[in-house]
């Protein structure tokens, strides 16, 4: 049988040859050129199952109410932060992308859910990166539940679709995406054109016999997901392992998700027999001591609400320019409310280095943090210490007015049940709360700009000259 000829297609012009250069003879682009097969006759690809010439029968359009009479069950994972990050568990058919640095425990975390879901269900973990032994090395390790998991390392893409058909397994987990290779390509493993033919024949085989699978992806030095961009387009969810390689703890969070809410966020601990799951994630980002410079906030990762510290350090510089450092919430953010601090309640910051660190490892995007941003520069600043048991939960504006937030009774609830008794909020927050402030036996202390919070929340007013 010939081997298929590919063609290369420049990204920017179309222009096909074939033969790679580095720079497009058409419209002169460097790089532009991507390896791609060259089109046959061929209306299906060679497989199992797959005869030269056949031609796939059209598919009749139906109308949308006679769809799904018959409900897609979820398989649950195994793990609850992990149907939690997944929207409820993995739906058949569907393909979700998993990556994270090396070393983070993505292989660690897919060896275990598999192994759980043996137990109820037909698994595949396909390993293409690790011989078949040091794969049940780590079992041996992980596994606490006898189960079924079926195991196959293999590299090539014609024997893992061939397995795939013969097993027709409920889950697969392929480890990783960039380890195959389809040999109908010349390019090496993990390039673009061979990541993007092997996610589309995955694909097409799960689509087809409703096999929920699990792609593991590597990511660049700059920590995005590597391979081309249409790898994230083409499957359903795509979710990201997160932490220092070095400490314990793991977030996984869902950047997309076609099933489910995005920006979930799951909380593992890596120990000796693998990761374990964390039922109360706020207790790892509270400090539980009272001291100058520390905060604390609530913050919304999806549907889940989590008490975190933020610690700020405020010193005089010795550089003409002072320093700003943050750790878990953009720099910008930071610079911009020392701004508003400067303009509004007359603090020299400008003067002063400043360095800013989310407890735990967390990284806090949403605005509703600014207020603890402010309280703990402040309180740093002045070298006071914020009562114990209070909480601060607003977004600051450029003119140095409390704007509302989301979701404020889910996190005056979760700030409750962690024994916080009083609460500082924008304005206006607490006639919109009508019952659930009567049980949530809290003081909401309401202000509408952050010096009348800072004043609220400290006892004394930051502004004047403590010395």
């Amino acid at each position: 049988m010939a081997r298929p000829v590919s063609v290369y297609v420049c990204q920017s012009c179309g222009a096909q040859t074939r033969q790679f250069f580095g720079r497009c003879s058409s419209c002169g682009d460097w790089n532009s050129l991507v390896e791609q097969k060259a089109a046959s006759t061929d209306r299906r690809r060679g497989g199992v199952g797959a005869e030269k010439g056949a031609v796939p029968t059209a598919r009749r359009s139906a109308p949308m109410s006679s769809l799904g009479e018959k409900p897609l069950q979820r398989l649950a994972s195994g793990y609850i932060e992990f149907d939690r990050v997944l929207g409820g568990g993995l739906v058949p058919g569907s393909l979700v992308l998993v990556g994270g640095d090396p070393g983070i425990g993505k292989s660690t975390l897919l060896l275990q859910s598999a192994t759980a879901m043996a137990t109820d269900h037909s698994v595949l973990y396909v390993s293409a990166e690790e011989s078949a032994q040091q794969v049940k090395l780590r079992w041996q390790r992980l596994q606490g539940l006898e189960s079924d998991l079926q195991l196959l390392a293999e590299t090539d893409l014609d024997l893992v679709l061939q397995e795939l058909e013969a097993l027709r397994p409920a889950v697969a987990i392929i480890d990783s995406i960039q380890a195959l290779h389809d040999d109908n390509l010349s390019s090496a493993p993990g390039s673009v054109a061979q990541v993007r033919e092997c996610a589309a024949a995955l694909q097409r085989l799960a689509k087809r016999q409703g096999t929920a699978l699990v792609l593991v992806g590597h990511v660049t030095k700059e920590g995005v997901l590597a391979g081309p961009k249409v790898l994230e387009h083409l499957v359903d969810a795509v979710l990201t392992f997160e932490g220092d390689r070095f400490a314990s703890y793991r977030l996984l969070r869902a950047v997309k998700n076609r099933f489910g809410a995005t920006h979930e966020l799951g909380v593992f601990e890596m120990q000796g027999k693998g990761l374990v799951e964390v039922g109360n994630p706020s207790e790892l980002f509270l400090s539980g001591e009272s001291a100058s410079g520390v905060a604390s906030i609530v913050a919304c990762e999806g549907t889940r609400s989590l008490v975190v510290d933020l610690q700020a350090l405020v010193s005089i510089t010795s550089y003409a320019s002072p320093r700003r450092t943050a750790t878990g919430i953009g720099t910008n953010r930071l610079h911009q409310i020392l701004a508003v601090l400067e303009k509004h309640m007359g603090l020299p910051l400008s003067r002063y280095d400043c360095y800013l660190a989310v407890a735990g490892g967390l990284d806090v995007e949403e605005p509703a943090a600014d207020l603890g941003v402010a309280a703990a520069v402040v309180s740093s600043f002045r070298d006071l210490t914020l009562p114990t048991g209070t909480v601060l939960i607003g977004e600051l504006g450029l003119g140095g007015q409390l704007r509302p937030v989301g979701q404020l009774a889910q996190r005056l609830q979760e700030a409750v049940r962690l024994g916080f008794h009083r609460a500082v909020v924008p304005r206006g927050s607490g006639s919109g709360l009508g019952a659930l402030e009567q049980g949530l036996e809290l003081q909401l202390l309401e202000a509408g700009s952050v010096t009348e919070a800072l004043v609220l929340a400290l006892g004394v007013d930051p502004a004047e000259d403590q010395n």
